[in-house]
């Protein structure tokens, strides 16, 4: 892994480890080394969020793009997988994304994806990588051979809804929705989408000011949510994060529907209707256990991949799969997207909904959810401590005493977070005490350690 680049981009705290002048500098480094490639002037589309940095960050990024020759489009306040989307749709060279997807507020991040909507492969993020962090200085162009701003764009903004609608062929009509758009980019495009279909449709934290993105709402604070879905009689609740590539559900009675629970629904049907790509579909190690019986009961075929969509992606691509995801919300349709995408995700499930009959709760009952308790660990951002604590012999003996007191009806996970100073802890039991107190023993022998 590079000194900037985790696994979903350029991560930080704005202001701190993310600054205007580093985002000045990984535009002028994405535009050259586009430029390398191409042999000409690279066009670049632009996407960002609703955080408070997000502006400061875009006209850093598009100066840095500019000043080295390069052409940018910026589309505006728009979901990540828009981003991902309009660039394949424009035939530009590249795209941005200016958000740190579910982090709070004074986070945040930028992303890049190929001409192909796909993130960057490992190697190109290298050599961006390398000139960024390069004392040398980029070469400047003058007169004529500046780049150049395009107007105008954000009306492709509606070109992305449109294709969202046409996925599905259901109108939607009888179902009370409310959606959740986190204060996050969804707040720009989730009103329009819904109002395409003849579902009744409500819209809560939908009205960001810059610091209320993620802050108690969205798919990482759902008690809302689930609130609300109740009091106020709804069919189901829809919940996107940030910058809207997750998407989490809430059933009529408030309890909560998992990515793994949609990817099970979306799957069943998808193999129903002939379009399940190998009988398989696509999850991480962080997957219930309740997706596994779920699979194996329906007959279908379950790969696990690390952590990451990244991950989930490069396997789908790799076999030609259609379906997967993480337990998070972050749903992959390969017929449809390059990326997970949470609008795209919520209306594949509403769909099938609409058509069975049957309450959300039951329409996701056949893959149960098993206690499964995750814990943060917060370590220190620099001096590799993340690193040396996930490498040391200890922790790897305490991981196998708790598994052994597991007696195999459960596991355990820990594993460092690839976007933030974290050490993660999760652990699946028969009940959700038992997964407590084993995680809670892990967290604090990872707090004991010195390093």
């Amino acid at each position: 892994m590079g000194k900037l680049f985790g696994t979903d981009g350029i991560r930080g705290v704005v202001g701190e480890n993310l600054t205007a002048d580093l985002a000045f500098r990984v535009g002028q480094a994405v535009a050259v080394v586009l430029a390398e490639d191409l042999g000409r002037r690279p066009v670049i589309t632009i996407g960002k969020d609703t955080r408070i940095s997000s502006d400061m960050l875009e006209s850093a990024l598009m100066a840095g793009i500019c000043s080295v020759g390069g052409d940018v489009k910026p589309l505006g306040t728009i979901p990540t997988p828009a981003v991902a989307f309009l660039t394949v749709q424009e035939r530009s060279d590249a795209g941005i994304v200016i958000s740190a997807s579910h982090n709070p507020y004074e986070h945040n991040g930028i992303k890049v994806f190929n001409g192909q909507g796909y993130k960057l492969p490992d190697e190109t993020e290298l050599r961006v990588e390398e000139k960024v962090l390069s004392a040398a200085p980029m070469k400047l162009r003058t007169r004529q051979e500046i780049g150049r701003r395009h107007h105008g764009m954000r009306q492709l903004k509606r070109d992305y809804i449109d294709y969202l609608a046409s996925t599905i062929e259901s109108d939607l009509g009888g179902l009370k929705i409310l959606v959740d758009c986190a204060n996050g980019a969804a707040s720009a495009t989730a009103p329009e989408l819904f109002g395409r279909f003849k579902a009744h449709t409500d819209f809560i934290h939908r009205d960001p000011d810059g610091i209320n993105i993620n802050s108690r709402c969205g798919s990482t604070h759902l008690e809302d949510l689930c609130r609300s879905v109740v009091s106020g009689g709804y069919d189901v609740g829809v919940a996107f994060d940030g910058d809207a590539d997750r998407c989490l559900l809430v059933d009529e009675a408030g309890g909560v529907i998992d990515g793994d629970q949609v990817i099970a629904v979306c799957a069943a049907d998808m193999k129903r209707k002939g379009k399940l790509n190998g009988n398989t579909v696509v999850a991480t190690v962080m997957s219930n256990l309740g997706l596994h019986e779920f699979c194996k009961s329906s007959g279908i075929e379950l790969t696990c991949t690390g952590v990451g969509d990244r991950n989930v992606l490069e396997k789908m691509l790799e076999c030609d799969y259609r379906i997967g995801g993480e337990q998070s919300g972050h749903t992959i349709f390969t017929e449809f997207a390059t990326t997970g995408d949470g609008e795209l995700t919520a209306l594949q499930f509403l769909q099938i909904l609409s058509a069975c009959g049957k309450s959300a709760s039951a329409l996701t009952s056949g893959c149960p959810q098993y206690p499964q308790v995750l814990h943060n660990v917060e370590v220190p951002h620099s001096g590799g401590v993340k690193e040396r604590i996930m490498a040391s012999g200890e922790l790897k003996e305490a991981v196998a005493e708790e598994e052994k007191r597991l007696a195999g009806a459960g596991r355990i996970l820990v594993r460092a977070s690839g976007t933030e100073a974290l050490i993660r802890v999760m652990v699946e039991a028969k009940t959700e005490s038992e997964a407590e107190k084993c995680a809670m023993k892990l967290v604090d022998f990872i707090k004991s350690l010195k390093f």
